[in-house]
């Protein structure tokens, strides 16, 4: 879209498309084209390749392919490549293990800690979607039921109504960080061939043969002694669990503060 003076304007979504323009693929023609194609399985296949290729290598030709129809196929029921990622978007957030409202645990702490975990499994998962959160609206169906999820546990910390949307960007944003920066790391150990252990070892081991980082890695070797963990995993548990313990209490101490 662009705007009067000629300027690009804001990307729109495929959520604010006019339903009856989105119904006609598929829909007024006679439903599913011989290729027998619809969103969900073209969606899902934007998924398996994004996992497995990276969103650097996808394009409409690729899955095209994977698919084995044609790009035109695939353009009866999405205008772009915007439009695709926008879907694959969504339909990871569907992932997510949520529980309703009848199911809530009566302590928000532990729901809390629980969507955390979730939200950065997801991240972790999936290492492509780090750079579509905020390049899109994500305001897919599933992105929005998480959006409620986080929201209606906040409401009973006991914040004020105004300082709500600050502690789900301090806890949330967290766990985008986390999340992404632990999903690169696993992604370069894989393209290494190496396990996580190894791959961590392999350049700690480097780093410290280097003297113009040797001593950084001197100094905090006491801090990394007590964090304690054998794996990379306990390591990164052992961090993101406390990292979240201390949002935590940071919101506990703001109730007190009223």
């Amino acid at each position: 879209m662009a705007t009067e003076d000629g300027r690009p304007g804001p990307r729109d979504s495929v959520w604010l498309v006019d339903r009856e323009i989105r119904e006609r693929r598929g829909g007024r023609r006679g439903g599913a084209q011989p290729s027998g194609l619809d969103r969900r399985r073209i969606t899902e296949a934007t998924v398996r390749l994004l996992d497995a290729e990276g969103l650097a290598k996808f394009s409409m030709r690729r899955l095209a392919a994977e698919l084995d129809v044609t790009a035109m196929s695939v353009y009866w029921y999405v205008d772009t490549k915007d439009e695709l990622l926008e879907l694959a978007l969504d339909a990871v957030h569907g992932e997510l293990r949520l529980r309703g409202p009848e199911e809530a645990d009566e302590d928000w702490r532990t729901e809390l800690r629980a969507l955390a975990r979730e939200n950065r499994a997801l991240l972790v998962r999936h290492p492509w979607l780090s750079p579509l959160i905020g390049a899109y609206l994500n305001i897919g169906p599933n992105a929005l039921v998480f959006a409620r999820s986080v929201q209606r546990v906040l409401r009973r910390t006991g914040l004020p109504a105004h300082g709500v949307t600050g502690a789900i960007s301090a806890v949330f944003q967290f766990v985008y960080g986390y999340g992404t920066i632990e999903g690169h790391f696993l992604t370069r150990a894989a393209d290494t061939g190496l396990s996580p252990d190894d791959y961590f070892r392999h350049a700690m081991s480097a780093v410290s043969r280097k003297p113009d980082t040797d001593g950084v890695i001197e100094e905090s070797r006491d801090l990394m002694d007590a964090r304690g963990g054998d794996t990379v995993g306990e390591m990164m548990e052992r961090d993101f669990a406390f990292a979240l313990d201390l949002l935590v209490a940071g919101i506990e101490a703001m109730v007190e503060r009223g």
